[in-house]
């Protein structure tokens, strides 16, 4: 039987997974170091080097699935080719997740006809053009310019933006517990594991070599987002928290972040929507030039 030695990663492995994700680039969020370790605990993942690719294996109580490795396009497909072998040996059917149309076809070009793909819109990330969400121009974003405008003329002499850094990471954390307090995140599984995460990439700010941003009203944080490049042309945003009592914080935030941090990459990936209406509508209304599409892979019944 083919034994894998599947590990939780840990910031050691910091630089073996980053180095995959440099040399085999994806716009896909998943795509970064910064991602996998932080929702790892929550999602029970694994990681392992099969026939030198990169391979994610995601666990629950019945079944398990992996990831589209990372690697050679030759190593990838000797990759999938084990893990089908390892799946079969514990009578567990084949299936990959976070599959592109990219990998898909790769896939399809390996195994003719053998597959399946079903993409799920509720986990597809929204990419938005730097330019457009800094500027927010056109007719179709000036309700954004509005709300900018409005914030602006509300708190005129009040507001201000900085990056953040060691010195005011604290105020974040402060702020972040507040913003956990008050959206009830003690008895919603996904907000609490959310805001986990977002107290994580905090807490391991400096070690994951995060880039961040803060709005403060009337010198109080009122925003704060964090993200990282994801590869040579796409900025990726993870996080997102803003008080919803100062109208307009989200909307400020969203573009002064994007004005001092992402104007050196052409695109800024704002991650999925997870099904949730009013992300879907809030995600939508910045009209995301286009969309990562990632679904399930699985093996054609046989006739």
């Amino acid at each position: 039987m083919i034994e894998i030695d599947f590990k939780k990663p840990e910031l050691k492995d910091r630089e073996l997974i980053s180095d995959f994700f440099r040399n085999h680039t994806s716009r896909s969020c998943e795509r970064t170091f910064t991602n996998v370790y932080l929702w790892a605990r929550f999602y029970n993942v694994t990681f392992a080097v099969v026939e030198g690719a990169l391979v994610f294996k995601s666990e629950n109580e019945d079944k398990f699935d992996f990831a589209f490795p990372a690697g050679e396009p030759e190593n990838v497909k000797r990759a999938i080719d084990v893990l089908m072998e390892y799946s079969r040996e514990r009578n567990v059917p084949f299936e990959m997740y976070n599959v592109t149309p990219d990998n898909f076809a790769c896939i399809d070009q390996w195994y003719p006809g053998r597959f399946q793909v079903e993409y799920n819109e509720d986990y597809a990330d929204y990419v938005y053009e730097s330019e457009k969400l800094a500027t927010l121009s056109g007719k179709k974003l000036h309700g954004k310019r509005n709300h900018i405008n409005k914030f602006k003329s509300v708190y005129e002499d009040r507001w201000s933006y900085e990056p953040i850094t060691k010195d005011n990471l604290e105020d974040c954390f402060q702020m972040a517990l507040k913003w956990r307090n008050e959206n009830g995140c003690e008895d919603d599984e996904e907000k609490n594991a959310e805001i986990c995460v977002t107290l994580n990439s905090l807490r391991l700010f400096e070690e994951l070599e995060l880039i961040g941003g803060i709005l403060r009203v009337d010198g109080a944080i009122a925003a704060f987002t964090i993200g990282e490049p994801i590869c040579g042309d796409t900025f990726v945003v993870h996080i997102e928290k803003a008080f919803a009592d100062i109208d307009g914080a989200y909307t400020m935030i969203n573009q002064q972040f994007v004005q001092h941090a992402c104007m050196d990459y052409k695109y800024v990936n704002r991650e999925e929507d997870t099904g949730a209406e009013g992300l879907r509508k809030a995600k939508r209304s910045y009209r995301p030039v286009f969309m990562v599409e990632k679904g399930l892979v699985t093996e054609k019944e046989s006739e």
